[in-house]
This record gives C-alpha cells, sequence and structure tokens, in this order.
C-alpha cells in the first residue's frame, strides 16, 4: 500500500500509482487489490445470475458509481465506511423493487472488506454483457483483485472511448475498426479511422460473452495508429467493409470512406484498400458526392440466381453488386432494389408499375435504394398506395411504425430466416437508443413487424450492428453491440467510463417474446 493512495471522488475511484513508461499499458496485476479497504457491491441479472454492466448506484448525496463489466462496483468513501448507506439503483432496461415510498434502491451496511449482491431484473430482451473497449472496462474487478477475462482490463492502446464499429473477418482474424476515437492525453483523439484485430473464438478467442481481446495497431508511443487518413479537410469515417477474393483466389479487403464536414455532410467520398505490410487503407478512386447507389453501411454476401453479390445493409439491404473486385470498383455495377423508374431520383415521383397497378419493385441500375424516407414521401405525396409500401415496419405488439435508422442484416440458421438489428429514429424513452429485432424470408423483404429487444433511457445507443461470425449454437444466441453515448439525445449527463463507447449484448432467439407473424 505504500506505492499508492487511494482516494474517491463523486464519480470514481482515482489511484494514485507510477506511471507506466510511454507506449506499456499498466499491468492489472500490478495494481495491490482494495478488497480489505472497499465494499464489494455486485450486482447481478436475476435471470441469468451474471453480472450486470452500466448499473448506477447513487447515495443520497450523489456520489454515483457505475458498474464494470463484471457487475462490480469496488465502493470506497472516507466518510460512508462502516455505516448504513442507501444505494437508489438504475440501469437501462432494468428494474430494482421499489420500497414503501417509491424509491429503486436499497440500504446496505458499508463494511470495509465486506461485499452484497444485487439482483436486478431485466425488461430487456437482450442481456447486457460488457464494455469491448475504452478505459475501465473490468476497473472496479481489478481494484477487487477478481478475476478479468481481457489480457488489457484498464486501458488498451490508450483508447478511453470510440464511435462505431465496422468490421469483417480477414484471413482468418476479426478486424475492427472504429470512427472518432478519445485518450486520455488530449480532448482530440484519433479521427481517421484507429482499428484492432482479434481471434475468431473457434481459434483461441474468447468467448464474447466476456469480451474481445483486441491489438490495436499502434503508433510509436502506444496510442491507436490512423488507419485510413484521407487527403483533405475534417475526419476520415469508413463503412462498406468488404473482403472479397480477386482472380487469383487472393482476399483482399475493401471500405467506402467519407470526409465529412462540421455538419457532418460528405465533402469527399472514395474507395479505399487495406494494405498488409502498412496496417492502413490506401485510397483507390473518389467518388462523385450525389453518385447513388454504392457501397455503405454493413454488408454481407448472398447468392441469387447463380450469381454471387455483396448487399449493403442500412439497414435494410436495397443495394448491392457483384461480389468481385472489379464490380466493387465500378459504381455503374451497383443496382438498387425499388419501384422508381431506373435512373430517376424520388423527388421524380415515378413509379413503374406492374400490368396490374402495382409498384415494381426490381433491382435497377442507376437510381437511388429504396428506403423508408422515400416511401413514406411518396405515400403522402399520394404518389404509392399502401399496398405499394415494402418497408412499413411496425412494432408487433402495439402496431406503430419503427422507423429504422441504422443497423445490419444477415441470414440466421436458426430462424432460417435474415435478421435484422436496429435502432429507431425518433423513438421512445430515448430518440436514438430503441433497438429492435424483426426478421424476412429474403434480403429484401417484405420487413414487416419488430420486437423492440433494448432501451435506453434519454441516451443514444446508435448504429448497433451484429457480429455474426460470434453466433453460438447454431444461431440460437447472436451478439451485437452499439455505441452508447449522450450525443443526439438531449441528454447533458455522460455516464463516466461508458460514454461514447461500444457495449455488446447478447440475444437468445428462442425466447417467446421474439415470435413474430409471417410476413403477409
Amino acid at each position: 500500500m505504500d506505492l499508492w493512495i487511494a482516494v474517491l471522488s463523486a464519480s470514481t475511484l482515482v489511484v494514485s500509482m507510477p506511471a507506466p513508461v510511454c507506449g506499456e499499458p499498466a499491468a492489472a496485476a500490478s495494481l495491490p487489490p482494495l478488497r480489505a479497504l472497499c465494499f464489494d457491491i455486485r450486482v447481478v441479472d436475476d435471470q441469468t445470475g451474471r453480472g450486470v454492466p452500466l448499473v448506477e448506484l447513487r447515495t443520497v448525496s450523489n456520489l454515483r458509481y457505475v458498474t464494470d463489466s463484471n457487475g462490480l462496483v469496488a465502493f470506497y468513501e472516507p466518510g460512508l465506511m462502516g455505516r448504513t448507506v442507501f444505494f437508489h439503483v438504475n440501469s437501462h432496461g432494468y428494474e430494482f423493487p421499489k420500497d414503501g415510498f417509491g424509491y429503486r434502491g436499497v440500504k446496505l451496511q458499508t463494511k470495509p472488506g465486506g461485499s452484497a449482491t444485487l439482483k436486478v431484473k431485466r425488461l430487456n430482451i437482450a442481456e447486457r454483457l460488457c464494455r469491448v473497449v475504452g478505459e475501465g472496462i473490468y476497473r472496479d474487478s481489478v481494484l477487487l483483485g477478481e478475476p478479468v477475462p481481457i489480457r488489457e482490463p484498464l486501458l488498451n492502446a490508450q483508447v478511453t472511448g470510440s464511435d462505431s464499429i465496422v468490421n469483417a473477418v480477414y484471413h482468418g482474424r476479426v478486424y475492427w475498426f472504429w470512427g472518432d476515437t478519445n485518450w486520455p492525453t488530449y480532448p482530440l483523439g484519433n479521427f481517421h479511422v484507429p482499428g484492432a484485430t482479434s481471434l475468431l473464438p473457434k481459434d483461441g478467442g474468447l468467448d464474447p460473452a466476456v469480451g474481445v481481446d483486441l491489438t490495436y495497431f499502434v503508433r510509436p508511443d502506444g496510442f491507436a495508429k490512423e488507419t485510413c487518413r484521407m487527403k483533405g479537410d475534417g475526419p476520415t469515417w469508413i463503412d462498406g467493409l468488404t473482403v472479397l477474393r480477386d482472380e487469383v483466389g487472393r482476399e483482399r479487403m475493401f471500405a467506402a470512406f467519407v470526409k465529412p464536414d462540421k455538419e457532418m455532410k460528405p465533402r469527399r467520398r472514395g474507395l479505399c484498400e487495406w494494405n498488409d505490410e502498412k496496417e492502413a487503407f490506401e485510397e483507390m478512386s473518389e467518388i462523385p458526392l450525389d453518385a447513388t447507389p454504392g457501397p455503405s453501411g454493413h454488408p454481407f454476401t448472398h447468392a441469387e440466381d447463380g450469381v454471387e453479390y455483396v448487399y449493403f445493409a442500412t439497414p435494410f439491404p436495397l443495394c448491392r453488386v457483384p461480389a468481385t473486385v472489379t464490380a466493387f470498383s465500378d459504381l455503374s455495377a451497383y443496382e438498387s432494389y425499388t419501384c422508381l423508374k431506373e435512373g430517376t431520383l424520388p423527388d421524380q415521383g415515378e413509379i413503374e408499375r406492374s400490368p396490374d397497378g402495382s409498384a415494381r419493385f426490381a433491382w435497377k441500375h442507376g437510381t437511388p435504394p429504396w428506403s423508408q424516407e422515400i416511401e413514406n414521401k411518396l405515400l403522402k405525396a399520394g404518389k404509392l398506395k399502401p399496398t405499394d409500401c415494402l418497408l412499413q415496419l411496425r412494432d408487433a405488439d402495439a402496431g406503430d411504425i419503427v422507423s429504422a435508422h441504422g443497423g445490419s442484416v444477415y441470414w440466421n440458421e436458426f430462424r432460417h430466416r435474415w435478421i435484422m438489428i436496429t435502432v429507431q429514429s425518433f423513438g421512445k424513452p430515448s430518440f436514438l437508443g430503441e433497438v429492435w429485432y424483426t426478421e424476412a424470408d429474403s434480403p429484401v423483404g417484405p420487413w414487416v413487424s419488430a420486437h423492440k429487444v433494448v432501451t435506453h433511457d434519454r441516451m443514444s445507443f446508435y448504429n448497433p450492428k451484429q457480429h455474426p461470425m460470434f453466433d453460438k449454437d447454431g444461431g440460437r444466441a447472436i451478439f451485437f453491440e452499439g455505441t452508447y453515448v449522450n450525443t443526439f439525445s438531449g441528454n447533458p449527463d455522460e455516464t463516466p467510463l461508458y460514454n461514447y463507447n461500444q457495449v455488446l449484448y447478447k440475444l437468445d432467439l428462442t425466447d417467446p417474446r421474439l415470435a413474430l407473424p409471417a410476413p403477409g
């Protein structure tokens, strides 16, 4: 204990200890456990018994603690040790019982070296598992001397927070890339796509239920390096991450990039390819800003009529291109599933119709992909009939329209259907934090009914993505993550350690609450 002193601020336990050499991670094993000093509070799911991350415990004087990925809080407050302390208990999609006065919380005797276990009822259908990136993923576990599953439970590659994830399996490993990324040294961090790799679970990688062991691409000072700095002002973002085999059978990895302005509108677009030796993307070609369709979202491959295609889910997979390197690089090879007349724009409202008068949906070149926004505008303008609509996704219980904002689509062997995980725009109680599950018999739909699987109270959980390489038990259990952040929520509060970070969920597809009617 002579190497460091522990004190507690209003939101987190601050440990003063010798700083690691620049570029070297602080090893969790070098931190003496605080179990004898702290009170161990463990919050578990009453259905599964496993720890629940992101549960807030707040005292009457508004000292605030948030459980780590093991569901633990190492409580130490000099004035409150050895006393009866009331903790309010709150978590998105989980519930603690009310007492006689309506408070959801509990009195605990905060004895140093003692412990308590609290059970919360899960309201979400999906189960919250852990945080994937950021600072202090297993922070309280380390302080209490508890086992941790990942190599870097405190700070990996100096990454304290990262925006939306894209990933793909490439050369037998999972390649992960994020958007804008924070670090401890300064408020401005990496705005040009940090990246990492991990082993697949079947090849020795971790069970995704406990986390992902990420090996970052790093620069000499140990911070996650830029892997996609493209010319021009502003940050670089990528999506449409696609792995293809060329004519000699070699795997190659491609993406679309965009240079956004301050209003997040694109000022420059292009295609890029991963260079294995440089561990970075290199620009292939520029894309005109008004070009449509093109690669975007989260892709998957699917064969139709003997042709293998790459489909791009944004979240509806209504854009595709033949799954070849040549076609991926050729914008004229992309086609959209739409009922607009080929070569026309949505504002023109020219609908192609079958002899019976119904809107004729088909794959067409040089035409924007169909979307809920386009469909609703043309429906309101009288250009479409309700019977023409493809994307009137509704809450399976209440019947309300669900406006899908972002997400992913993959084939699920267990359901024998295409399944989508998507976040709702203009949802309640959060504007961009309600996550839905839906399924269809075809990638293009119809996508009809959905069930909400995750909710957030005035926080965002945008750009959710399923990781099909993590599926378990033949697809009975799936895993997805999204960006947990207060941005776009109207909520000024930033949850310590979790804000602007990726949180992983598990969804059991045998849950009877996921039953959906067959598309009509």
